[in-house]
């Protein structure tokens, strides 16, 4: 089962630095338009391991026990893959493997990912940042005067967290009460079955950290709903919508998926809006790669910007991690740097283990004067 890839999970990440052996990073599109059968994910995962191989009898330059261990956790992760994977649904993956310094992570994924095997004293997290911000994780909360239902959408379908059924006497159970003092005891039930489900999403939002959440209800219970919402629930919900009484988990789907898509945009459009004022006073802000790799090693960057396809190489000291744009010793402690192509996931490495966060521009193309990278900072 695909599972939900958020910041704090990508920063543990992002704090790894091998010290023993080296860090290998494996990514594999499951999407089933490249890879419809078991034998299609094995032929992929086959090639990713003998590239992988190829590197570890090429690097000639590492210590016997190094090659070694590398050739040990290819194996590894090609036994993983025969014996211990369950597809289930998942359109990509991503292995994370160090034996030497006891660093095993698997991460299952709801959308695909490009091919890929990377070897390094980091892992190699940049494909992982675009997935953060597609829905994955988001709740759908199904409020009615009876009945609460919380979904969770994992791997593009949306599966029930919670089922909260209060039922509430019909007309006929009147009785001897009088019309008013009956009503009054309906709207009491119905509003304490609100209680209880906004009780239980505010549970599934500080469980979750405050996941994004799609309410859909009518017009009439969304006044009494909101009400009733904690600060943090209120703050997580980026719209409301409406659906059938009956609606499958399909086309509530459908129904959240517009307002998911509308608030990604809304973030894009506001960081830039954000980076596009504070670059242009020379404020809080860096434009193209040399400014931003050192605001991203002096930790300075609160927000990383990237437009999809931005690449370059870049230089990083084997001691301490520092990476710039341009080669030399460095600057920390003299140590000369090392020569680099994967100047995008150095600059997001850096940034998360700094405790950042990072964009990935699908809509716009504000970047492109600058080879389409930039940064927000905190100072």
């Amino acid at each position: 089962m695909a599972v939900t890839v958020n910041w704090d999970g990508l920063r543990e990440l992002a704090s790894f630095r091998a010290e023993k052996g080296c860090a290998i990073s494996v990514y594999v599109d499951l999407d089933p338009s490249v890879a419809p059968t078991a034998g299609d994910a094995a032929s992929r995962v086959n090639s990713l391991i003998h590239t992988g191989e190829e590197r570890a009898e090429a690097a000639q330059e590492l210590p016997h026990e190094q090659r070694e261990a590398m050739r040990a956790d290819l194996v590894r992760i090609r036994e993983f893959f025969k014996g211990e994977f369950d597809r289930d649904g998942a359109r990509g993956i991503a292995v994370f493997c160090s034996g030497l310094d006891n660093a095993w992570r698997t991460l299952p994924l709801g959308d695909p990912v490009a091919d890929k095997i990377a070897v390094g004293r980091e892992f190699y997290l940049a494909p992982l940042v675009p997935l953060v911000g597609r829905g994955e994780g988001a709740l759908v909360a199904v409020v009615g005067r009876e009945r609460g239902t919380v979904y969770i959408l994992r791997s593009g379908r949306l599966e029930e967290l919670v089922d909260q059924f209060d039922e509430t006497p019909g007309r006929h159970d009147q009785g001897g009460w009088s019309q008013a003092r009956y009503q009054r005891h309906i709207e009491t039930l119905v509003h304490e079955h609100l209680k209880e489900v906004a009780e239980q999403l505010d549970r599934r939002v500080r469980r979750l950290q405050s996941p994004r959440i799609v309410v859909v209800t009518t017009g009439e219970t969304r006044a009494d709903f909101e009400e009733v919402l904690s600060h943090e629930v209120e703050n997580a919900i980026v719209g409301w919508t409406h659906a059938e009484a009956h609606a499958s988990p399909t086309e509530l789907l459908h129904a959240a998926r517009p307002i998911l898509e509308e608030w990604q945009a809304k973030q894009e459009q506001e960081a830039v809006e954000r980076w596009r004022e504070e670059s242009g006073r020379g404020g809080r802000a860096t434009a193209g790669w040399p400014d931003t790799l050192e605001a991203a090693s002096d930790a300075r960057v609160d927000l990383l910007l990237f437009q999809e396809g931005a690449e370059r190489t870049a230089w990083q000291c084997p001691r301490c991690g520092r990476v710039r744009a341009d080669g030399g010793p460095c600057p920390l402690d003299g140590t000369q740097m090392e020569e680099r192509d994967d100047g995008l996931n150095l600059a997001v490495h850096r940034t998360l283990a700094h405790g950042g966060s990072a964009l990935a521009l699908r809509r716009y193309q504000d970047l492109d004067p600058v080879e389409g990278i930039g940064a927000l900072l905190r100072y």
